[in-house]
């Protein structure tokens, strides 16, 4: 693959998250509402697309467990179904309860929907005590001033890896925030400047939305760019970066490390029009020409 520049997503590419950042999705919910989402049912959402920021997720998910109260027979995959039809993400889902309640149900799970709360516990949850303290300036609450699931992410950029990426330019794209790209990207060692990444912090829109690997790629000076990513809206950027900018040639690259994986993984990234599909990150430099 004749690659210039690789754009790298930091979830699922460069740590695992899958005790980290799903886990605080999941329990999130089961803290603030006494019920949650079976942990395999956040891929459900992440495929329905526009979900690249987890406490979005978190928000629709716990909109889903409310609407079920209402109405039981609402299943997981209608909801994230509906969303997809709607074009995926937040807005998607409050379409989807709209649609799949009747208007007094509706106002019932509207009051009860609390996004700063599930916000804040999801941070007080991921962060840990004292990070928590320090990033977001507040005091957890006292069952929750514990070490945070971010100290349980393993990398899974090996150190050999990295040093032979280093060969190209490099940037970053994430839905982390700032503050939380820094310490994932410190943990693997990888000094990116800010000019070439990224994050929640630097870009309201989000995946699939491309101007982010657009204006890394023109920051480059690069005109064939690889984007490495671990969902089905990391390889829709890359498909409307083409259409967006056909003075470059982008590709896509999905690994197997992140939310899909396996058989069923490598089906859906084909469907979605990725252009390799990698075990992990580490098998990337091989294919890089």
């Amino acid at each position: 693959m004749n690659a210039d520049a690789v754009i790298l997503d930091v979830d699922g590419v460069l740590v695992d998250v899958a005790d980290s950042y799903r886990r605080a999705i999941v329990e999130s919910i089961e803290y603030v509402y006494g019920d949650t989402i079976a942990y395999d049912h956040i891929q459900l959402f992440k495929d329905a697309g526009g979900f690249n920021n987890d406490w979005e997720l978190t928000y629709a998910a716990a909109l889903y467990v409310l609407a079920r109260r209402e109405k039981p027979e609402l299943s997981i995959g209608t909801y994230t179904g509906l969303i997809a039809a709607s074009g995926g993400g937040p807005t998607a889902a409050e379409t989807a309860i709209a649609d799949g309640l009747d208007p007094a149900a509706r106002e019932q799970v509207l009051a009860e929907w609390d996004c700063d709360r599930l916000r804040d516990v999801f941070q007080q949850l991921y962060l840990g005590g004292d990070l928590y303290r320090r990033l977001e300036g507040g005091e957890p609450d006292p069952d929750l001033d514990r070490p945070g699931f971010i100290e349980d992410e393993p990398v899974l950029l090996d150190p050999e890896t990295r040093d032979r990426l280093e060969s190209w330019p490099l940037g970053v794209i994430t839905g982390r925030p700032a503050a939380e790209a820094d310490i994932a990207l410190d943990r693997v060692g990888l000094d990116i400047p800010d000019e070439h990444r990224f994050t929640m912090d630097d870009w309201e829109a989000g995946k699939p939305d491309p101007d982010a690997l657009l204006t890394i790629s023109e920051r480059l000076d690069v005109d064939r760019p690889v984007f490495v990513g671990d969902t089905l809206d990391d390889i829709r950027t890359v498909t409307n970066a083409t259409e967006a900018d056909p003075s470059r040639t982008y590709r896509s690259v999905g690994v197997l490390t992140g939310g899909l994986s396996g058989d069923e993984g490598r089906r859906k990234y084909r469907s979605a029009g990725a252009d390799v599909i990698v075990g992990s990150i580490n098998d990337l430099p091989d294919l890089l020409n």
